[in-house]
């Protein structure tokens, strides 16, 4: 089954909300939406349920700690167990990232409440933590004043020392270090450094 989520924040077929939250996706062409109700649960719409499953799976990629997900009616579709939630200091965060895309940043903004709206994925390193995701947040958390976060505790590939190597390098060591840039050159300069690791190009 083909699952594309969607990146945009300006696309018609998908609510403001939806796209804001990055849960707009098309499966086989047609769009499908995972719109974040509360803090650990989710509704999910499209015309075929019969693909409800895969797509609740595909999204919990990003976002493990939503366990509870229902259709547009209110039954309810599937039911996880719930994840430890830990509270993590901002400066005990080491990125894996270099930049926060002001795009993302101001569509993020629109439903982040509070600190315990961020929830990102993060691993265990010496005596602090590399986050996975949520670069964006992170930021965000920066520039309210957040002291700390939820996480959940990950795994993650090898791959990712490259990041975090590269981002120490680079004077990027705590959220607080992230570069925001708009939203054009952001796609250019990140994307480009992951193609070129990806292919071999970069050390690791």
């Amino acid at each position: 089954m083909d699952i594309k989520r969607i990146d945009s924040y300006r696309d018609k077929r998908f609510s403001k909300t939806v796209l804001n939250q990055h849960g707009a996706y098309l499966i086989e062409d047609d769009p499908y939406e995972v719109e974040i109700t509360g803090f650990d649960a989710a509704v999910v719409r499209g015309q075929n349920p019969a693909v409800f499953s895969e797509l609740i799976e595909y999204f919990r990629f990003h976002a493990p700690h939503i366990v509870s997900f229902f259709d547009a009616d209110g039954a309810r579709l599937k039911e996880y167990p719930a994840p430890e939630i830990i509270t993590v200091p901002l400066d005990r965060i080491q990125p894996s990232q270099f930049y926060a895309d002001e795009d993302k940043l101001a569509a993020v903004g629109t439903f982040v409440r509070s600190a315990e709206d961020i929830v990102i994925q993060v691993v265990p390193w010496e005596d602090r933590f590399i986050s996975l995701d949520g670069h964006t947040r992170l930021y965000l958390a920066v520039q309210r004043g957040y002291p700390s976060v939820k996480a959940v505790l990950s795994e993650t590939d090898d791959w990712i020392w490259t990041f975090v190597r590269e981002a120490e390098r680079r004077g990027i060591q705590q959220p607080k270090d992230l570069i925001p840039l708009p939203h054009e050159r952001y796609e250019v300069l990140w994307n480009r450094y992951c193609d070129e690791v990806f292919a071999g190009k970069q050390g690791g």
